[in-house]
């Protein structure tokens, strides 16, 4: 959670950056359009203008430029403290230019509007103000302070030196606040979009971690008396009178199946939420761990056909977990509930990893399931609350170091020769155990 309240920090640097660009761009255009306008000057117009002083400013601001280019390319994020500081630099050079241009009298004086409105859309309040204090203190400096511009006698109207020059300000100033405002604005919206959907993660998450205290609290008490009905159960199987009953015996088998699977389902709740319980693992091998959780699920479920095919070449021993038969388990009940009339389990072992898939005949994933595959509340089922399981299903996995990945596939054998395809990869390393040859070896 203390990621999400750091969000909006993140987020206005991250759009700082992107604005930053777009003050290098703008900034490139204004190089091109000083030195496109001394050349007319001084070749088109003959007018005497210092040019070396100002080709000296412009060799100034061309290098800003560049290393502003590397320094935020190489950054992910700027401050708002380098926005401003990268528009007083412009104010400033754009104040030498004017000064040695014949001062307010320059009709492109009015460019320190394109200045002041940049910062009031960058810029925080304080910032903004102090761009128009310092633009206000430059333009009453500049209209007692500056270098003479020596106009050549022309017409009076459209003609006029001062009059054009009034008119391409203008169109600079229309024409690169459109493109840049525009620009700009978007990175804005870009922003506020990715804040919000921050947001939404956080009290998703936020959600996900209430309930998973409250399904841990509740696992942690349930514990107890599961443990009280496994005593007792235990000892009604040995009672004599419970033995000579057929009826009751079969009965006490079912209970024992059932609470068997509570507490494996309590066991994989603990071990989502980073616990384990103390009867949670056991020893066994590979083929017993998988033979066993075949048929405890196919005598729980009323399918048509289950395929299972155990492709691992040779058995050994493994750690048994609960938490991992449970995560079998809900995609197996997954599988069931889109095809009830056919499910395909297969068991491989390839590269030092244990791969489980589960294949099923129904209609299979959605895109935008397979894109958001194991999200909490995503779900194709169409019922609130649903969609936890494969969260928890990724969670389990990777929290033993494996992988879970789901997609589409054409299957030959099922009866609408389609459906959906869940795969676990796992470690072996994480569940095998060695044996007793393999550590002699090692002594």
């Amino acid at each position: 959670m203390l990621t999400y309240w750091r969000a909006p920090s993140s987020y206005d640097s991250i759009v700082g950056r992107k604005n930053a660009l777009q003050l290098i761009q703008l900034r490139w255009i204004a190089v091109v359009g000083q030195i496109s306008t001394i050349a007319i000057v001084n070749l088109v117009f003959n007018i005497a203008i210092p040019t070396p002083a100002m080709l000296a400013i412009l060799i100034f601001l061309i290098a800003f430029n560049i290393a502003s280019s590397l320094r935020w390319h190489e950054s992910l994020s700027v401050s708002s403290g380098e926005l401003f500081f990268a528009l007083l630099v412009d104010v400033i050079t754009l104040t030498a230019q004017l000064y040695l241009s014949g001062g307010t009298q320059n009709p492109f004086a009015f460019l320190y509007l394109l200045q002041v409105i940049i910062s009031a859309v960058l810029l925080n309040t304080i910032s903004t103000w102090c761009i128009i204090l310092i633009t206000s203190a430059c333009l009453a400096g500049l209209s007692v302070f500056s270098v003479p511009l020596q106009l050549p006698p022309s017409a009076n109207g459209f003609s006029s030196l001062q009059t054009l020059g009034l008119v391409i300000c203008f169109v600079l100033n229309a024409a690169l606040l459109t493109i840049f405002i525009t620009r700009i604005s978007k990175n804005l919206r870009a922003g506020e979009a990715q804040l919000a959907e921050m947001r939404q993660h956080a009290a998703e998450e936020d959600h996900i971690v209430r309930m998973g205290l409250l399904a841990s609290g509740a696992a942690h008490e349930l514990g107890t008396p599961l443990a009280t009905l496994s005593v007792i159960l235990g000892d009604w199987q040995r009672m004599p009178e419970f033995n000579r009953n057929t009826e009751v015996q079969q009965e006490m088998h079912d209970m024992q199946i059932q609470l068997n699977r509570c507490k494996s389902i309590i066991s994989g709740i603990l071990l989502s939420a980073g616990e384990v319980r103390s009867e949670s693992s056991a020893k066994t091998s590979i083929h017993r761990f998988l033979n066993d959780l075949v048929e405890e699920w196919k005598s729980s479920h009323a399918i048509a056909i289950f395929i299972f095919e155990n492709k691992i070449p040779g058995d050994f021993p493994i750690a048994f977990n609960t938490a991992l038969k449970q995560m079998i388990w809900n995609v197996l009940d997954n599988a069931f509930e889109a095809s009830p009339k056919w499910v395909k389990f297969i068991a491989t072992c390839e590269d030092a990893k244990l791969n489980l898939i589960v294949a099923d005949a129904g209609p299979g994933f959605s895109d935008t399931m397979l894109t958001q595959f194991g999200k909490p509340y995503k779900s194709s089922k169409g019922r609130p609350g649903r969609g936890l399981g494969l969260f928890f299903v990724v969670n389990v996995a990777r929290k033993l170091g494996g992988t879970v990945t789901a997609y589409n596939q054409h299957q030959p054998d099922a009866p609408n020769e389609s459906g959906a395809v869940v795969r676990f990869s796992l470690p072996l390393q994480a569940i095998r155990l060695e044996t007793e040859v393999e550590s002699n070896n090692d002594v």
